[in-house]
């Protein structure tokens, strides 16, 4: 490869590495790893930012507190690299700095058994070499699926004993009767094991099934094999894929699971509904850095994480001191970001429990990113932003319109009817920026939407779509109540999904504390003089003091709730430190035992809240490398609380919620599921003066006017006026 130009320097600390970036870091380990390594066949596995220390961001003026005089300082551009030597089956993590030229800072090989995350070229590589073994052929051949028939879902293969130290995948079988045509309805009875390095099928898993009025599994237990195979148990029969069609794509969909001959009729008195814009957004980009209203926030594209939010800021110009011209700018958060996610399935037989994917640590959400549609994935006027990826060969895999960045109504955001004044009244529609990316990860779609509200609210929907994991039964098989039979003879497991958002605050401030609050009724007896009519009850707070203290679960009995708030500054009249909430409804518990496998690899699921000192390298809850671990890594939350002594009230923090849902499958959910959204809400509590959205104006929409239809009541359409107000 001909040397790459060394590119010029980025706008911002925090911006994702660029294309040049990329194929310079590429160039340079290339030669390293040829040249003083010897390796004779390796591949880039990932090339991702080392993000500058927080304290040398700030400093240079990227962030409220540092000096403005100081943005044109330089801050490094570091770069880590992740190799997989595909002979020896090594992997090494590599540190490089760009500055004119490419230095090698750092090589370590990683201990046998660690390794990276799986790349997109690697889950295509499973489908290819099923296909090309004769054994996997066979399998499939022996329940009538042909070789141009047979799919496979590559999947991280969790835990398992079999292989120490070897980079596998788990392949889940369909079977595809034709082109385009909802494979995943046709589950196949056996599960390949791949060798990610060399290619070579290593075994073909036969799950049990349940047999018997009782649900008695085949194989007699759940426990993990001894040893590999390539045969079905002699005490199981094999089941050949259900076959009927269950389309969802609508030139193939069919009007019902009872009359498949006839094709779907899609609706059509649903009229058309636009967005209008006719002035522009009232949003701008400069580079990575977005504005929008008061809010100032750094948008970064993540091969892991996806969307990372930095640097996120609120022009206050109602805190004293500060004026309409020359607004305060508030720090409200340095980092935010989805850092970790784990989705624990339910059925305890072999090998099922081996689905507890983490989509972030062992694919990356930027990885799985798609390329969003203008009028489809988000609607209005659009700002896109491209996400870079590395493939194999160190080159670069460029993610058309990965982000998406727009405006929407969220209706009313306030309003009051003054009875006395003759029903005058006052409306005030909101408005929110979203930030938003779209992943795939195999059968299964997540939308991640970042929002900014004008009262001050920052909002995280996570939006859940796509396809259910699905498996197949034997006629007339139960499911053993760990699945439902969403079709006949083919059964969706029931799961949860658990994200752990990793939250770096900087509420007016490095030093931050976390709050806990409780509702409590009073104790007193209805009759008593302390609560005579019963009705009393208050709220009972205390800051966190310690990591092991700070380490809590959701109790909506009580509503728990925590609040992240600076302790050194107070609001002007409640004298209560300024702080934003966290809100949520969406905090299940772990349902796998606390010593579980799951619970080991993904410790971040065991409790609601984790809050740790700050530390440099405290990113991934599960740890910097969760792909095949066997136990709880060094480098993972439950880790880092230690032995609970470590001081976080009133220091600069990290707190890491747990949230998440628990999916019991639903028939409604087959054969795409109507996308399920987790809700979380970042609300400012005494971090204003006052209500921040009074300078909102209220407008009457000149586009609304009364429906066309039968409208009796004398309701007229709306005036071309400028407000609300009546």
């Amino acid at each position: 490869m001909s040397p790459v130009k060394v590119p010029t320097a980025a706008k911002h600390p925090l911006d994702p590495p660029a294309k040049d970036e990329i194929l310079a870091v590429s160039n340079a380990v290339r030669t390293y790893m040829t040249e003083k390594l010897h390796a004779k066949a390796f591949r880039f596995l990932n090339i991702f930012l080392h993000e500058p220390e927080k304290n040398a961001v700030i400093d240079a003026g990227f962030f409220a507190g540092g000096s403005a005089a100081a943005a044109t300082s330089k801050v490094q551009r570091q770069f880590w690299v992740h190799i997989n030597d595909i002979v020896s089956g090594a992997a090494y993590e590599i540190l490089t700095t760009i500055d004119n030229g490419v230095s090698i800072d750092n090589v370590e090989k990683l201990a046998e058994g660690v390794q990276p995350s799986l790349t997109a070229e690697e889950l295509c590589l499973a489908e290819e070499m099923c296909r090309k073994d004769q054994r996997v052929l066979k399998a499939a051949a022996d329940v009538g699926v042909s070789a141009e028939q047979l799919y496979c879902d590559g999947w991280s293969i969790g835990w398992d004993s079999r292989w120490p130290g070897r980079r596998l995948q788990n392949c889940i079988a369909y079977a595809r009767y034709g082109k385009d045509e909802h494979l995943y309805a046709h589950p196949l009875d056996f599960m390949p094991v791949l060798d990610c390095n060399t290619g070579e099928i290593l075994a073909i898993d036969y799950p049990p099934h349940r047999v018997g009025k009782d649900g008695a599994l085949s194989s007699g237990t759940t426990a993990e094999p001894k040893e590999a195979s390539f045969d079905p148990p002699t005490e199981r029969a094999r089941i050949p894929p259900p076959t009927q069609k269950h389309d969802y794509l609508p030139e193939f969909a069919t009007a019902s699971p009872f009359s498949p001959e006839k094709p779907i009729q899609m609706r059509t008195d649903l009229k058309p509904l636009h967005i209008e814009q006719p002035e522009g957004v009232s949003f701008k980009l400069d580079g990575n850095v977005l504005e929008w209203q008061k809010w100032k926030v750094h948008v970064g594209f993540h091969s892991r994480e996806g969307l990372v939010l930095s640097t996120i800021t609120y022009k206050d110009d109602e805190i004293a001191g500060a004026s309409k011209a020359e607004p305060k700018e508030r720090p409200l958060f340095y980092r935010m970001s989805l850092a970790e996610m784990v989705v624990p399935y339910a059925d305890p037989a072999w090998p099922h429990y081996k689905k507890f994917a983490f989509d972030v640590g062992e694919y990356g959400l930027g990885f799985l990113a798609n390329s969003l549609s203008l009028g489809c994935d988000c609607l209005g006027q659009i700002q896109y932003m491209d996400g870079h990826n590395t493939k194999h060969d160190g080159s670069v895999d460029t993610v058309k319109n990965a982000i998406c960045i727009h405006e929407e109504d969220t209706g009313l955001m306030w309003k009051h009817t003054d009875y006395r004044s003759g029903g005058r009244a006052h409306n005030v529609r909101g408005r929110k920026l979203v930030i938003s990316m779209v992943c795939t990860v195999a059968n299964y779609e997540y939308q991640i939407n970042w929002s900014f509200h004008l009262d001050g609210n920052i909002e995280l929907d996570i939006k859940l779509t796509g396809i259910l994991n699905l498996y197949l039964l034997a006629p007339g098989e139960p499911t053993g109540g760990y699945a439902t039979e969403v079709a006949p003879q083919i059964s969706a497991h029931l799961h949860q999904h658990l994200f752990s958002l990793r939250v770096d605050p900087h509420i007016d401030g490095p030093r931050n504390s976390v709050v806990e609050q409780e509702i409590v009724a009073k104790s007193e007896p209805t009759g008593s003089n302390e609560n005579w009519a019963g009705n009393g009850f208050t709220t009972v707070k205390r800051v966190l003091q310690t990591a092991g203290e700070a380490v809590r679960d959701a109790n909506p009995n009580n509503e728990r709730s925590w609040t992240i708030v600076n302790e050194n500054v107070k609001h002007y009249s409640s004298g209560s430190p300024v702080g934003y909430k966290l809100m949520t409804a969406s905090m299940p518990k772990l349902y796998a035992k606390q010593d579980s496998i799951c619970a080991v690899r993904a410790p971040f699921s065991k409790h609601s809240l984790w809050t740790v000192p700050y530390e440099e390298m405290r990113l991934y809850p599960a740890g910097r490398y969760p792909v095949q671990t066997r136990e709880v890594q060094k480098d993972s939350v439950q880790n880092w609380v230690g032995d609970g002594s470590a001081k976080v009230a009133n220091e600069d923090i990290i707190t890491f919620f747990t949230v998440g849902t628990t999916h019991v499958p639903r028939p409604e959910d087959f054969p795409v599921m109507p996308a399920e959204t987790i809700r979380v809400m970042f609300k400012p509590v005494g971090f204003f003066a006052r209500n921040p959205a009074l300078d909102v104006p209220s407008v009457q929409d000149a586009k609304s006017v009364a429906a066309k239809f039968g409208m009796e009541t004398g309701a007229t359409n709306g005036t071309n006026g400028t407000s609300c107000c009546k």
